[in-house]
């Protein structure tokens, strides 16, 4: 029994060695970590239980049948993050770059199989050379597999992809499916075909991180939802994250012991609007002070900055945010921001978290570029998410709320639960100075700032909206977290359900 003992373990040290010790100071060279040290990081300590330790690929061509390590290149398994259960699956670049095999695929599918079955979070640890050439279709059709997967865990149980590395080719769909991608500065990227390739067919010149980096999918394409400076912080945050979320759809987020008073005034919020209604704020103050300790946990934070997502937590529960940022663009919305909107409101409605909107919205962008860019069609995507959500919904107009763009933001008539005004809020169909341009069109000058004067008078206010039963309520600044708590705590029992449907067909 005892030779026996000591075969497993002899096995298990060479299995977890990977493609060896010089790849894995290759690894640490590159200022990247070892898939086993990532899920050590990310996992609560001695909690990670491995699967398939010892799964070797088959393929015999090329002379592949020569090297057979164990795990194939991928690391998977269970454990605890902060006791609460989540599955992971790392990809291992010692080992064949962490190409996917038809076996790989294989130790990935039964993971993610067994996540949905059970009701727990996904982690996705990417660092590969993409498909496996030598292992041909098996390889390619590994990669459906997995993103079959992906579709169905989708709404089911959280899924966060960390890319760790490379990611190109088809890998990069799995990632793309899922509910949140990380990626880290200066050692990820992610694209469908390199620079290579695009220098042979379209004779672009690029790098690797101009194509595919962390900024370029941050900040302008939208793929990634952050980026940050190593693996460690990287993984920290993420755990910082599943903290938030619930473990599948039919469980609520976690509550959290909370030190903060639900019933804090804060006066400091009486000064935040400025007196001249053109002249920006940080909207993120407001977010930082409704939530408990000052805890804001933000998506997206350097795409389509005109509109703030994240999470926070308000007597301990997870709430979303959505919030018009005016620093940027005057906190108009855009086809940028509507798309970071919509599917922040969508993945809220799935996992049952409630959305808190803050609203200070002039309108929708004008511009060729965004008719021409289809912002009909996206600004159509906010709309119909907030219309189609049924978790509770608590809107806080602060200032202005123009048009299309105040229906959009979780108004009443999108089945908003409660809607608070500010006493500075403006709740009207487009500014004084258009609205009377247009109402008085061919007055003289003089006439049209009298009239003006007059229209703000009269509608630069919430009272119209409210005598109307558009707004349930104006609010003192200062008691914004009071009012908020008070109005999530009443919608702790809501049930709202939409007709059945196979699914919708929202605007794409």
């Amino acid at each position: 029994m005892k030779d026996i003992l000591e075969q497993l373990e002899a096995r298990r040290d060479v299995a977890r060695l990977g493609g060896g010790a010089r790849r894995i100071a290759a690894q640490h060279a590159k200022g990247k970590l070892t898939a086993r040290e990532r899920i050590e990081l990310l996992m609560d300590e001695g909690s990670f239980e491995e699967f398939d330790m010892f799964v070797t690929h088959r393929c015999t061509d090329f002379g592949m049948e020569s090297e057979r390590p164990a795990g194939d290149g991928v690391v998977t398994g269970w454990g605890t993050v902060n006791g609460r259960m989540i599955y992971v699956y790392a990809q291992d670049f010692t080992v064949f770059g962490g190409s996917l095999s038809e076996t790989q695929s294989k130790k990935i599918c039964k993971i993610m199989d067994m996540a949905i079955q059970n009701g727990a979070p996904i982690v996705g640890i990417a660092d590969s050379g993409g498909a496996r050439i030598q292992e041909g279709v098996a390889s390619l059709a590994g990669y459906a597999e997995v993103f079959q997967r992906n579709i169905m865990a989708s709404g089911v149980v959280p899924q966060i992809s960390l890319i760790m590395g490379p990611c190109a080719g088809g890998a990069v769909y799995s990632p793309a499916m899922t509910d949140f991608i990380f990626m880290v500065k200066d050692s990820s990227y992610m694209f469908v075909t390199g620079p290579d390739v695009v220098k042979t067919v379209t004779n672009e010149a690029v790098s690797a991180d101009e194509l595919g980096g962390s900024a370029t999918h941050t900040k302008k394409s939208s793929v990634a939802d952050d980026a940050f400076e190593n693996d460690v912080e990287a993984l920290a945050e993420v755990r910082r994250l599943i903290d938030f979320l619930p473990l599948n759809n039919r469980e609520k987020a976690p509550v959290r012991p909370f030190f903060d008073d639900p019933a804090r005034l804060d006066p400091s919020l009486d000064t935040l609007i400025p007196d001249n209604p053109n002249q920006p704020y940080d909207m993120k103050e407001l977010v930082l002070k409704i939530a408990d300790e000052g805890d804001f946990f933000e998506i997206q934070r350097e795409f389509a900055a005109n509109i703030i997502t994240g999470f926070v937590r308000i007597e301990g529960q997870t709430v979303g945010v959505v919030a018009n940022q005016p620093m940027v663009l005057a906190g108009c919305l855009d086809i940028d921001s509507a798309r970071k909107a919509a599917r922040f409101v969508r993945f809220c409605d799935a996992f049952e978290i409630p959305i808190l909107t803050l609203v200070d919205v002039p309108g929708f962008l004008p511009g060729v570029q965004q008719e021409l860019g289809g912002v009909i069609k996206h600004g159509a995507k906010l709309l119909f998410a907030y219309g189609e959500a049924t978790v509770p919904k608590v809107t806080v107009i602060t200032r202005k709320a123009y048009g299309g763009a105040y229906v959009v933001m979780s108004s009443k008539p999108l089945r908003g639960d409660f809607n608070y005004a500010w006493p500075t809020a403006e709740v009207a169909v487009m500014g004084a100075k258009g609205a009377t341009e247009i109402i008085y069109r061919g007055k003289d000058a003089g006439e049209i700032a009298r009239l003006t004067q007059e229209y703000e008078d009269r509608f630069a206010n919430p009272f119209v909206a409210a005598e109307k039963g558009f707004i349930d309520e104006v609010i003192r600044p200062h008691s914004t977290r009071r009012r908020v708590a008070r109005a999530f705590a009443s919608l702790r029992g809501k049930k709202l359900m939409n007709p059945w449907k196979k699914h919708d067909n929202i605007p794409l």
